[in-house]
Order: C-alpha cells, then sequence, then structure tokens
C-alpha cells in the first residue's frame, strides 16, 4: 500500500497536480484506463473543489487536507475542509430532475457517486472538520 497527504490552501490552481500524482499511485497499482482517465480524476477533482469553494468558502487561509491510500484491491481518497459539513444523503439530485441545469449544487456529488464505489462523509475525528471519502475498488 503506498500512502500520500497534501495540505492545500483553498485556491483551485492547486488541485491538478495533486489529481496527476494521485492518477500516478493509481496506474502503478494497476488500474484500468477507464478508472485513471475518468473515474479518479472527475470524482477527486469535484471532491477537493467542493471542500474549497464549498466547505471553506473560497478562503484560501482555511486549509484542505487530501489523504491517499493506494493498493492493488482499493483507492481511498479522504478530503478534508475546516467547513461544517452537510447531510450527503439529502443530496438527492439527478439528471431526471426538472432543474437539472438550472440548479448549481448537487452535480458534484452525482457525479462522485456515479465514479466511485463508496462516497461517505462525517466529522474528522479529534477536529469537527468535514470528511468526504471516496472508495474505489480495482475490478
Amino acid at each position: 500500500m503506498v500512502a500520500r497527504d497534501w495540505r492545500l490552501a483553498s485556491d483551485v490552481q492547486r488541485i491538478e497536480p495533486v489529481v496527476a500524482d494521485i492518477i500516478a499511485l493509481c496506474r502503478a497499482a494497476g488500474f484500468s484506463q477507464r478508472h485513471c482517465g475518468l473515474n479518479v480524476p472527475v470524482a477527486v477533482t469535484e471532491a477537493i473543489t467542493n471542500a474549497m469553494l464549498r466547505g471553506n468558502a473560497c478562503d484560501e487561509a482555511l486549509l484542505v487536507d487530501v489523504t491517499v491510500e493506494v493498493s492493488i484491491e482499493q483507492l481511498v481518497v479522504e478530503v478534508c475542509d475546516q467547513g461544517c459539513g452537510f447531510d450527503l444523503a439529502a443530496v438527492q439530485q439527478s439528471p431526471d430532475d426538472e432543474d437539472w441545469f438550472e440548479r448549481e449544487d448537487g452535480r458534484g456529488v452525482f457525479l462522485m457517486r456515479s465514479l466511485m464505489d463508496r462516497v461517505e462523509n462525517d466529522k474528522r475525528p479529534g477536529t469537527g472538520e468535514h470528511r468526504l471519502r471516496l472508495v474505489l475498488y480495482r475490478t
């Protein structure tokens, strides 16, 4: 298993290098081209972007922690922001909703759920900060 951590200011320009590192770790672990070319970059970018823009309200003084564990069986990505979090179960938007294209929220969660095997959130132990956890199994 390989583990990596990043601590980022809430600046979306910092996302791409982290995602590129995670993709490289997945490739080295034997994840498929589809996982490395679509699932991982889209879902992880959405998770980090949401943490920066929504969780930390674009405040560059607030940090986002990204922790990744990659093994031959699975990828686990945890994205922690300093916001209060949200009720993941309450986010149920889908492309079938009449206002899908007009809404400014919910599509990222929909994408993460579609591209990952598990999406969970809770409070980060010992801090009260919000944590989003993405899990993708290598198949």
